[in-house]
């Protein structure tokens, strides 16, 4: 974990791929306690892709750190009852669902009986239930037509899986939100929450569809430059890039100076009768504007346009790939206290985040790895179901659970 703000909450998570299982990291990496229920050999996203040299998957490890894993065979009906009792199980921070498998013996109604004051948090595709992923909601938002060189005709798909992010947030924000409700008030909440949803619901709060409505116009691919600003990536001397972005009159004022350009900013600005100091008109003259920094930067190496742009105060970035990240970025290191060293069973040792939030007074605490496969079967249902060696026996030997 990195913070113990959530200190007493116990959460069952039932997930695959990407939103619900990062809502739930988030939430152990502010202290609550995250039991993973998993089938017994694990889930359809148990081995997905990149994988450690063992094996065990990059991806799978990355997203479920800091949590606990019960191993169970919910196809069978005392498989689904232990995963039921736990959701239930008394306690001032039990009583917490997150899942987006959404099986039918996993209702918030078929719940509150035992647990009325449930929190649930049911992630889906679309608000009908029907299914959709983060690649079949993007294509429907409008973005992949104006991403890179994208047109209507020849979509660009970006590989973030963005909505999945923002959906991950969304949900452990509402789920926290619930939970301090249920403090004050005893009420529970029962929760759902669609991908879809949450794409085009970011997709209006941008703007986007507001231009289309009201304005009845198309927003155009603009390749790597800003829309509505100065923005665009250039290449240095030695063969790498730059993206600079000047939004703000202060950005601009300082990127003008960097590349020492005043007066040929100056000429500019009269022969076309523009003024730069207005970003709308900026991003009019991106095209010539881009130029004068184009040739500045071609004559410079990356650590030469560095210095200058870092002097300066300019917005930029360097372009760089996961491997020189890894190697060049002092941003992604151990002294930087939101990443540490940490080591996984059948990954090895490596650099793993911890809570994004630098909190002042907080204690930050290390950061856990993911667990194996059903290394807490055991000592879940004995603490938190009071079963004793034969119960738990029992149900290894009939195959209902495993461990690690």
């Amino acid at each position: 974990m990195s913070y113990r703000l959530l200190d007493g909450v116990r959460v069952i998570e039932g997930s695959a791929f990407i939103a619900a299982p990062l809502a739930g990291m988030t939430l152990a990496q502010l202290g609550a306690d995250v039991i993973r229920f998993d089938p017994i050999g694990g889930g359809i996203d148990y081995g997905r892709l990149p994988l450690a040299p063992s094996g065990r998957s990059l991806y799978w490890t990355g997203l479920n750190k800091g949590k606990r894993s019960l191993a169970v065979d919910i196809r069978r009906p005392e498989g689904r009852e232990i995963v039921r009792a736990l959701v239930t199980a008394p306690g001032p921070g039990g009583g917490v669902l997150l899942t987006n498998l959404s099986p039918s013996w996993l209702r918030h109604a078929s719940l509150t009986g035992a647990r009325p004051d449930l929190v649930s948090m049911i992630i889906e595709g679309n608000p009908d239930g029907s299914t959709a992923v983060d690649y079949t909601v993007n294509c429907a938002s409008g973005i992949p037509d104006i991403t890179g060189g994208g047109s209507a005709a020849a979509p660009v798909n970006h590989v973030l899986p963005a909505w999945d992010l923002a959906c991950a947030m969304t949900a452990a924000l509402s789920m926290v939100t619930a939970l301090a409700r249920r403090r004050d008030t005893g009420a529970g909440a029962e929760m759902r929450l669609a991908l879809s949803d949450v794409a085009f619901s970011t997709v209006s709060h941008l703007g986007h569809t507001a231009e289309a409505e009201l304005l009845g116009t198309e927003r155009p691919s603009l390749g790597n430059d800003l829309y509505g600003a100065f923005g665009r990536d250039f290449a240095t001397k030695d063969g790498r890039r730059v993206m600079v972005a000047a939004i703000s009159l202060r950005q601009w004022s300082s990127l003008v100076a960097a590349c020492g350009i005043t007066d040929a900013i100056a000429a500019l600005e009269t022969a076309m009768e523009l003024d730069f100091t207005n970003e709308e008109q900026r991003f009019e003259a991106r095209d010539v504007i881009g130029g004068l920094v184009r040739r500045w930067c071609a004559r410079r190496s990356l650590n030469e346009v560095r210095a200058a742009f870092d002097a300066a105060g300019v917005c930029w970035g360097p372009y760089q790939s996961f491997t020189q990240l890894v190697r060049d970025d002092a941003r992604f290191s151990a002294a930087n206290p939101v990443f540490q060293r940490i080591e996984t069973e059948g990954v090895g040792a490596h650099l793993a985040a911890g809570f994004a939030v630098r909190m002042a007074g907080e204690a930050r605490g290390a950061v856990a790895p993911a667990p194996m496969l059903g290394a807490d079967t055991d000592q879940i249902l004995a603490g938190l179901l009071g079963m004793g060696d034969a119960e738990i026996g029992r149900l290894h030997d009939a195959g209902i659970v495993a461990g690690s």
